[in-house]
This record gives C-alpha cells, structure tokens and sequence, in this order.
C-alpha cells in the first residue's frame, strides 16, 4: 500500500495571554492507503487539535505550527496556501466531527448541505449533485433519500445526522478520512453499525480513515494501527496488537487497565490517578511523571528518547514495564 501521508516533528502551539500551549509536541508517523489509524488518548491529549490544526480549522492567532511538515500528495499541508487547503478540505481530505448537530446547519435543509462540496470541488450542477447525493444516503443505510433531503437536521436522530455527515463525507471519494469520536453521542447499538459502515465503505473505496476516540474497544475492532498521545506529545505507536499485548508505556498499560472487559469481574473499575498537566507549564521532563507509577528521577529531568523494535515505538525511560 502506498502512503498517503507522511507527518514529521509536527509542533502545534497556542500562543495566549497565560503563556504558550503546546497542544501538539512532536508528532511523528505514516498513513497508508487503505489503512485505519486510531489515534487515542484522554480528553486534552492533542488528538483534535492536530487534526483540525492540520486542515487549516484553527484560528491563526492564537494557533502557530511551530514546526514539522505533512505531506500529502507531492506538497506540504503546513506551508500549503489557503487557496490550496480549500481545495483539499472536503474534497481530497474530509472530515467526520463530534457532534453532528453542531456541524450541520439547522436553517439548511439536509439536501443544501450535501450538495456544497459536490458543487464546489467536482463543479457539478444542482441536479447531477443531487442525483449523487441520494446514491450517497442510500449507501450509509437512509432507505428514503427523498425525504431525507428535504428534511432539516432536527428532524433526524442522532444516528441519522451522523450518517448524513458520513455520507457528506464521502461524496467527492476522499483519499483520507477523518473520523474524529464519530460515535462518542451514540448508543451502543448505533455505534457498532456506525463502525460497520465505515469498514465497508473503506474496503469498497481504498481510502485511508484517521480515528479519533478515547475508547479502546471501538480501536480494537477497527484499527490497524494506534497512536498513543498525552499532554500533546506521542507516547507509543504500533500495530493494534502491540498496543493491546505488547504495550510498553505505562500511560497506555494504565489506559488499558482502565477499559471494562467482559471476560473478567472487577470489585472497582481502575482509573488514572490525578489530571492532566497543564500544557501552558509543562516542565523538560515526561508530563505523565506526576500520575506515574513507575517515575523515576530520569522522568522529571528529561523527555525519553524512542525505543523502537520493527514497527513499534514508545517512549520511555522504563527498559520494560514490570
């Protein structure tokens, strides 16, 4: 499989009144062509503001890309013009967000949206977008397209607004997906059709997904690969299975221990002791040191260097986790 994108020492600050955040510290890694990547971490960890900071979502100031490159078909996402992003966003690279509701329009009917980006970037006509479009919401289950169109978003359930904006999505046959906690406001039953259809549509097109979420079971179903941030830095990555059973970060051993499972009975759930640091006062060293429970004196003084073996990378000073 080919690389879509290839992402080095991305640096993302905000620069405010109470100091500079560093939001993202030194991103590194690839994405393929047909491969899902989950990206996961606790709420503060990065994972969003990368990717909207990557398609140019942010505000500029307070947001600076400090540093780093993200190559995407032959040019650089960072130093890439408005002109050019524009063109990109929603057409070569789409996005899934949060919260559906709060992504769509609540004065435009669901048809006034969908139609946008096949206008727009495929200069299709009002009636040739539409025709796509009804194809579009047959493909993300919406068995009458019709109605759907003419309809507006609070007519819709939560699942339905989210498979429009899957279908949005997907009109102009991205090269990347952007899933950032697609299924985060949904039900458990919506959630796994949710996740099926974006496996199918994957298979069927070739393009690669980029998952954002906190929920480690929704990464093991899906993934290939996984990311592990916290406090804006990349703690370890790897295939899914070196994530799951051969973890060497005690962040993602923590987080792992924290997920409920079904084949084993627990009198407590555990949990992360402490909070996040905040990232406008982070120190030189690890910025988990202060909730770890293997710190030691190396941690607080100095960001560890990769250990790498094949395709897995972690970061820490610990040889292994006991």
């Amino acid at each position: 499989m080919g690389e879509v994108l290839h992402v080095r020492d991305y640096r993302a600050y905000f620069h405010t009144r109470r100091g500079i955040v560093k939001a993202v510290d030194g991103l590194n890694f690839n994405l393929s062509a047909g491969e899902t990547l989950g990206i996961v971490g606790e709420s503060g960890s990065g994972k969003s503001v990368f990717l909207l900071s990557l398609l140019g979502l942010l505000p500029k100031p307070p947001l600076r890309i400090e540093s780093g490159s993200a190559q995407f078909g032959g040019m650089d996402l960072v130093t890439a013009s408005e002109d050019t992003m524009r063109s990109i966003r929603g057409n070569k690279i789409a996005m899934i967000f949060q919260e559906p509701m709060t992504s769509l329009n609540p004065y435009l009917k669901i048809g006034t949206q969908l139609i946008e980006p096949l206008m727009i970037h495929r200069n299709k006509t009002k009636d040739e977008a539409f025709k796509i479009v009804k194809g579009s919401l047959l493909k993300v289950g919406i068995g009458d397209p019709d109605r759907a169109l003419n309809a507006y978003p609070h007519e819709f359930s939560g699942g339905m607004r989210q498979r429009v904006m899957i279908a949005m999505a997907l009109t102009t046959h991205p090269e990347i997906l952007i899933a950032d906690e697609p299924t985060t406001a949904l039900d458990v039953t919506v959630q796994a059709q949710i996740l099926e259809l974006l496996k199918s549509i994957q298979k069927e097109t070739g393009m690669a997904v980029i998952l954002v979420t906190h929920d480690l079971g929704v990464v093991a179903g899906v993934a290939d690969r996984c990311l592990v941030m916290y406090a804006g830095k990349l703690f370890e990555q790897g295939s899914v299975d070196d994530i799951f059973y051969r973890s060497q970060h005690p962040y993602t051993h923590a987080l792992l221990k924290s997920t409920p499972r079904l084949d084993k009975a627990l009198a407590a759930l555990p949990s992360i002791a402490g909070t996040a640091p905040d990232l406008s006062k982070l120190g030189p060293g690890c910025p988990f040191d202060a909730r770890c429970e293997y710190v030691k004196e190396e941690c607080r003084n100095s960001f560890p260097t990769a250990k790498r073996t094949e395709e897995h990378e972690s970061f820490c000073h610990l040889e292994k986790l006991p």
